[in-house]
């Protein structure tokens, strides 16, 4: 007698932990809580949102039955994307990363479980798939191709364990859009416009240094490259933090191209042997794929500024032969000649990005240690002061009034010193602006540091908060969307959200910043500044239910969270939007 076995069509999504063992081994109670607080918080919520079933899970993964491929795929990335987001402020060796496989296929039903081949190449998908990445079979991609706004990487043919034949695999990731929906949750695949002027992104250089611990060294190459390159005014430089988002993977060069909207694309290997430095260099024409220039640039470590500036005048001659060697001496410009200064320096920019409060303790001591080698050292001095500004934002000050003096005392230090000097400028600007509520002076040194280097995206977004917190809500936007466009693959994109946020707000457009405060929620759901501007626009515009929402989140990360945390955060300039906020704030709920 035949049985008749239940079959089905299905995506199936699979996901583990990352390093499940190394947590557990290292802390099991800790990882058991964080694990519990993302399914609770993150992973369950999605699931449920895209209409995909949980059919079993297990102490570090799951098995997710979708009815549609499409479902799967965008659940999947607005997990990774809220995973994320969700643990900036976590060492990197500390936080719960999922891998995540998707295949459809047939699949067998028994009371509740799935069984076969279609179960076991998700499964084996998940196992390929990189840390916090997303693998897709063929069969999946061509269900979804064309109907997501999700970027496809092509993996070739992979060997899966227990799969009799190699299989297609593709790679999933969000990708930049137009300026109005590439900061939204979801990005259009479409290409980015073409700047009206050259236009360049350099991703980061290969470490060949065989040594982990030289990759602050090679980034810290790139960086500066950046910088110099961006001083070119009649160049479209691509900020450091957008080109950042490949480092470790193979690219496309032409999708790279159409994702951050260039024209050229450098790329490159670093090695630093002893007191030996090897830099090479491709420039490529993103239209194309031809390459415009290659070279190799040997030299001692102590020559190490003029071999950066050997490659920024090889690529500025390649793009530009004809520029006036004026043009050029401002690239050539270096913050320091002390070697040493500029070694804790780069260490301390490693540090700034690491985004933890232990990581900017040790920035402010290795910035601070840079200055005392070279007291002149104007750059190092910003970025001393850049640190108190994500003290403030965060809330790690311990004593306001001598944390302030201290970032107000750097800031002066690096405006004073590096009067030609657009980093110096804008960290220093800010700082004043926000922890030290100088608003006039700020907007000031700002403003200079974008005449010298329209190309620095952060000096966009520094202007386009302070614009908000002055009264000018009109110009906030404009130049936190040209932020947007210098990089728009931003990791910390929710930041310049969260200004435009800002910026809605005070021009009493309550509904549209509390859909910004999402937008950049989805991004970092635990990002409390945006957190509280949710709870306080939803509040104005009697929508409790979001109000609520953002509220109990915020007492999730804190229990002990009241309006006193917040009074004082936003250093505004007219008295009613300072009163529109302390109204928002009362309405919240929390205590006083």
């Amino acid at each position: 007698m035949n049985v008749r076995v239940d079959r089905r069509l299905a995506a199936i999504l699979a996901a583990d932990v990352a390093g499940y063992s190394r947590l557990m081994g290292e802390d099991e109670e800790g990882t058991l809580a964080r694990l519990k607080s993302c399914r609770k918080t993150l992973v369950d919520p999605k699931i449920a949102e895209h209409r995909g079933r949980i059919v079993k899970t297990t102490g570090d993964g799951m098995l997710v039955e979708f009815g549609s491929a499409v479902d799967a795929v965008r659940c999947a990335v607005e997990v990774q994307r809220a995973m994320a987001g969700g643990f900036v402020d976590m060492p990197v060796e500390k936080r719960i990363q999922f891998r995540i496989g998707i295949h459809v296929g047939d699949i067998i039903i028994d009371s509740d479980d799935i069984f076969g081949d279609g179960v076991n190449i998700a499964a084996r998908l998940e196992g390929i798939a990189e840390p916090g990445g997303i693998c897709v079979s063929d069969d999946a991609y061509r269900q979804i191709r064309g109907k997501t706004e999700i970027a496809y990487d092509d993996m070739g043919h992979q060997s899966l364990k227990n799969i009799s034949e190699p299989m297609r695999a593709w790679r999933a990731r969000p990708v930049a859009g137009s300026m109005a929906s590439m900061i939204s949750a979801d990005r259009p695949a479409t290409a980015l416009a073409l700047p009206d002027k050259p236009s360049i992104a350099v991703l980061p250089f290969t470490n060949m240094s065989g040594d982990p611990e030289q990759e602050y060294f090679a980034d810290g190459m790139v960086e500066d490259i950046i910088t110099a390159l961006s001083r070119m005014t009649w160049l479209f430089v691509i900020a450091r933090n957008s080109s950042f988002t490949y480092k470790g993977k193979a690219v496309d060069i032409k999708q790279v191209g159409r994702e951050l909207g260039v024209r050229y694309v450098l790329e490159g290997s670093v090695r630093k042997a002893g007191s030996k430095v090897r830099i090479t260099g491709q420039l490529i024409d993103t239209s194309n794929g031809a390459h415009l220039w290659a070279d190799r640039f040997d030299g001692a470590l102590e020559d190490v500024f003029e071999l950066q500036d050997e490659v920024t005048t090889s690529v500025i001659g390649a793009i530009a032969p004809k520029l006036e060697q004026a043009e050029i001496e401002r690239a050539r410009h270096k913050p320091t000649d002390k070697l040493a200064a500029y070694d804790y320096y780069l260490h301390g920019m490693a540090n700034i990005y690491q985004g933890t409060r232990d990581a900017n303790v040790q920035a402010l001591q290795n910035f601070q240690r840079a200055t005392q080698i070279d007291p002149n050292f104007a750059t190092a001095h910003g970025m001393s002061a850049y640190c108190y500004v994500w003290r403030k934002a965060n809330g790690w000050i311990a004593d306001p009034g001598q944390e302030t003096a201290a970032a107000e005392s750097a800031a002066r230090k690096a405006a004073k010193l590096g009067f030609d000097d657009a980093i110096a400028l804008a960290q220093a600007g800010f700082a004043l602006a926000f922890v030290a509520a100088n608003l006039d002076d700020g907007a000031a040194l700002i403003d200079r540091a974008l005449n010298l280097n329209p190309n620095l995206a952060a000096a966009w977004r520094f202007s386009g908060y302070v614009r908000a917190f002055l009264g000018d809500p009109e110009l906030a936007i404009e130049h936190l969307q040209r932020a947007i466009r210098l990089s728009p693959l931003d990791p910390l994109i929710f930041i310049v959200q969260n200004g435009i946020v800002l910026a809605h707000f005070f021009a009493g457009r309550y509904d549209e910043a509390l859909d910004w405060a999402q937008r950049a929620l989805r991004q970092n759901p635990n990002y409390a500044a945006a957190l509280i501007m949710a709870a306080v626009s939803a509040a104005l515009t009697g929508r409790n239910e979001d109000r609520d929402k953002a509220v109990d989140r915020l007492r999730a990360l804190d229990p002990q969270v009241r309006v006193a945390n917040f009074a004082n955060v936003w250093p505004l300039r007219r008295a009613a939007d300072l009163a529109a906020f302390e109204q928002g704030l009362r309405l919240t709920g929390l205590p006083s």
